[in-house]
């Protein structure tokens, strides 16, 4: 089923499953196409943090953000990559800082200029498809000029929510591709310590200080099982074959499958907040500066597809 509905006074879009007691999923157009909500049963598996107005604003970011064109955080504000010169500080809006001073999560947090071009019921569920043409903000071409386009699609069944997105160059230069998103979890009535855990991954790309990673990297083995006390700020290579990373507890599973596209991930789960991020993202932190042969470019005439899966089933306690 497709709906509407009104948020923090912005009009947001539904998509449900047939049953009320399978999923829910709602996206903001007006405010960077973000996810907002994930139901299951009523219950909301979304970290809302801030809220929808503060993600709009400050850029303060909850449920499922597009970051996009870079995901996490860059070294410069200005720089060369695919023959084109970056100038953060030029264009507009200016990107959101981090505690570090580094840009943090590109530049369409909470952007308007989306336009729906489908939003139905389908057998099942519905979909909603979107695109943005970013080449045609010029505050946005002014920081990052590289004309393209992103197509946003998300189909949801009865317990899947799957997410494409697709970047496609709209000149004649091509595009670096250093997107993700940023989906934030939380299992509702569940203690964080007691929340099950999944992270079936078995290298860690290291980092500095400041989250810029050093060029080194290390076989590792995240242990299954209660988060308990312990915390997640790691980039990953992401598992092979599509195994997905989880969250369980209270009667519910979440599984999140970066599907194609997606080669890197990053695990957060800070001290000071009760939610669990499973980012797929198609190019390490800082890629777009040293991202070397991790960087992905796409040429006029082409496009890159990235697709990941939210199920969420319900199961023994």
């Amino acid at each position: 089923m497709a709906g509407r509905r009104t948020i923090d006074g912005f009009s947001a879009l539904t998509l449900s499953a047939d049953s009320p007691d399978d999923l829910e999923a709602t996206f903001v157009p007006d405010a960077g196409m973000v996810g907002c909500s994930l139901r299951h049963r009523g219950e909301e598996l979304l970290g809302q943090r801030g809220g929808l107005r503060a993600y709009a604003g400050k850029r303060s970011t909850m449920g499922i953000p597009l970051l996009h064109p870079w995901a996490n955080v860059l070294s410069e504000q200005r720089f060369s990559v695919a023959g084109g010169e970056v100038d953060l500080e030029r264009g507009s809006p200016a990107p959101h800082i981090d505690e570090h001073g580094l840009p943090i999560h590109g530049l369409l947090s909470g952007a308007r200029g989306w336009r729906v071009s489908r939003h139905e019921a389908t057998d099942g569920g519905g979909t909603l498809e979107a695109g943005f043409d970013f080449d045609a903000d010029t505050g946005l071409m002014a920081s990052f000029p590289f004309p393209h386009t992103v197509a946003f699609e998300a189909v949801l069944s009865t317990d899947t929510l799957t997410i494409t997105t697709t970047v496609r160059p709209s000149g004649d230069a091509p595009v670096p591709i250093s997107f993700g998103y940023h989906p934030y979890f939380q299992l509702p009535g569940v203690p964080r310590s007691e929340w099950e855990i999944e992270i079936p991954v078995a290298e860690r790309l290291t980092v500095d200080p400041r989250m810029l990673p050093t060029g080194e990297r290390e076989r590792i083995q995240v242990e299954a099982g209660p988060l308990g006390a312990r915390t997640f700020d790691d980039l990953y290579v992401a598992p092979a074959g599509g195994a997905p990373f989880v969250l369980a507890g209270g009667g519910r599973r979440i599984e999140l499958s970066a599907d194609a596209g997606y080669p890197f991930a990053q695990v957060y789960a800070p001290a000071d907040d009760d939610v669990i991020a499973y980012e797929p993202m198609t190019a390490p932190i800082n890629a777009l500066i040293d991202g070397g042969a991790d960087l992905r470019v796409v040429e006029p005439g082409d496009g890159y597809e990235a697709t990941f899966s939210i199920t969420v089933r319900a199961q023994d306690h």
